[in-house]
C-alpha cells in the first residue's frame, strides 16, 4: 500500500489471487455470519451488504430502568466492473431511562467496547483476499 492509497483510504487487492465474481464475494462475506463474531452481515436493498454490530444494555436499579443501545453499521457497495468495494461507516448510540429513582446512588456499570478496527480488518481481509480493492468513503455521495 502506497502513501497516497493510505491517505485515500484504499486497500489494494492481494496480487496473484484469482478474482472472485460479485456473487462469490457476497457469499464469502455472508459466510462470516457462520463464525463466532459480534457482528452480522446481511443483504439490503439500497446497498449490496450491511455489516451491523449492536450492543444493547439494560439495567434495573432502585426502581429505575435504564437502556443504552450502541450501533455500528458498515455499508458495503460492490462495483464488479472496477472490482472495488466501497465502505461507508455509521455509528450512533441511544440512552433512556424510565421510572423514579429511590436514591441518587449508582448501580454496577458494565464496561463494553466496540473493536471497530478488528471488525473492519476481518471484512477487508476477505475483500482483498478475493482480489478486490477496498475503499473507505466518508459520505453517501462517494459510495
Amino acid at each position: 500500500m502506497g502513501f497516497m492509497d493510505l491517505l485515500k483510504g484504499i486497500t489494494r487487492a492481494k496480487p496473484g489471487v484469482s478474482p472472485l465474481s460479485k456473487e462469490e464475494l457476497i457469499a464469502k462475506l455472508l459466510d462470516l455470519n457462520k463464525e463466532d463474531l459480534p457482528f452480522k452481515i446481511e443483504k439490503v436493498d439500497d446497498v449490496n451488504l450491511l455489516a451491523q454490530w449492536i450492543i444493547i444494555e439494560t439495567c434495573l436499579y432502585n426502581g429505575t430502568k435504564s437502556n443504552r443501545e450502541k450501533v455500528l453499521k458498515i455499508k458495503l457497495s460492490l462495483d464488479e466492473n472496477k472490482r472495488t468495494v466501497r465502505m461507508l461507516e455509521e455509528s450512533y448510540s441511544v440512552s433512556y431511562r424510565a421510572g423514579i429513582p429511590n436514591s441518587l446512588g449508582s448501580g454496577n456499570v458494565h464496561q463494553y467496547r466496540f473493536n471497530v478496527p478488528a471488525m473492519k480488518r476481518t471484512i477487508v481481509k476477505v475483500i482483498t483476499g478475493s482480489s478486490w480493492n477496498f475503499v473507505s468513503v466518508i459520505s453517501k455521495k462517494n459510495q
